[in-house]
């Protein structure tokens, strides 16, 4: 099996303190993002690296954003949710997500002034969080959130307007009406993309609410970039083939038939194998990967 190598894609200056860093995405413009918390404490240890979280709350968080090398700040005023998730909005804001009881208000909204616009409920064992360029913003949950009596979570994959309100969730029709957890979502020009268990269905809608629905060939996959009639698909099941979390599917769409065209290991630029990496995010043609070691670099694997 070959190789395909990862890129490097942004890096947060070393001026910036890696451990006060509480989330980073990348957002909708491909700028890197990093939301740090000035007065950190560390309560835990996980991946090989301390977790962080706000010695008080609510605390003023320095976002950190790079933009083609080229860096600028923003400081968001009044914090007040431990954020575990965040990404930029059209028109300047932020969005911020943290831990919550079931129906409690867990996320917080930012203008473009940094100041609170709105606190509201974003659901419990939230596992994605993904603007869109245009308007709003996508969320998504694990099992332990969809069943955890949320009226949030249950929708599986939930949009939202810039300005938190709530404007739909995922219906599929049978027989893929069961969703009991969403592996990846890929967001792109006011398109979704999402691929969700059981089975291994991949749902595609975009602003006419229409739902575009085929099966994959691999299942539970980690990650999603789309190109045309081509997809990529990082780790997951294909029957038959033993699972491993850097194997790279390229997928062949023709019609509403996809199969696996070839396969490739992932790997750092130096060639050595990519064994463990945080929940990529997806864009359009490119997945954006961090290793759990460390919040400072991210790396870019784009379908060719």
């Amino acid at each position: 099996m070959t190789k395909v190598a990862l890129r490097p894609y942004a890096l947060l200056p070393r001026q910036y303190d890696e451990r006060k860093v509480l989330a980073s995405t990348i957002d909708p413009w491909g700028r890197a993002l990093w939301l740090i918390c000035p007065d950190a404490r560390f309560p835990s240890r996980w991946g090989g690296r301390d977790v962080p979280a706000p010695a008080n709350l609510p605390f003023d968080a320095l976002v950190v954003i790079s933009d083609r090398g080229q860096v600028r700040e923003r400081t968001l005023r009044g914090v007040a949710v431990d954020p575990k998730a965040f990404d930029a909005l059209p028109g300047g804001g932020f969005v911020l997500s943290g831990n919550g009881a079931p129906n409690a208000p867990s996320g917080q909204l930012f203008g473009p002034d940094g100041r609170s616009r709105r606190r509201l409920p974003l659901g419990t064992h939230l596992t994605h969080l993904v603007a869109d360029g245009r308007a709003g913003f996508w969320t998504g949950y694990a099992d332990e959130g969809i069943y955890s009596g949320d009226r949030v979570s249950a929708g599986g994959l939930v949009h939202w307007d810039n300005r938190g309100n709530h404007a739909g969730s995922l219906h599929p029709p049978e027989p893929y009406q069961h969703v009991a957890g969403i592996n990846t979502i890929n967001v792109s020009d006011s398109t979704v993309r999402a691929t969700y268990w059981p089975g291994a269905p991949l749902v595609e809608t975009g602003p006419s609410g229409k739902l575009r629905i085929r099966t994959l060939p691999i299942s539970d996959p980690f990650g999603l970039a789309t190109r045309g009639d081509r997809l990529l698909l990082l780790g997951g099941n294909e029957r038959g083939i033993e699972t491993r979390v850097n194997i790279v599917h390229h997928i062949q769409l023709t019609g509403d038939r996809a199969a696996v065209a070839s396969r490739d290991d992932l790997a750092f630029p130096n060639g050595d194998p990519v064994r463990r990496y945080a929940r990529p995010v997806c864009r359009g043609p490119r997945i954006f990967l961090r290793t759990l070691r460390t919040l400072r670099q991210w790396w870019v694997l784009t379908v060719p």
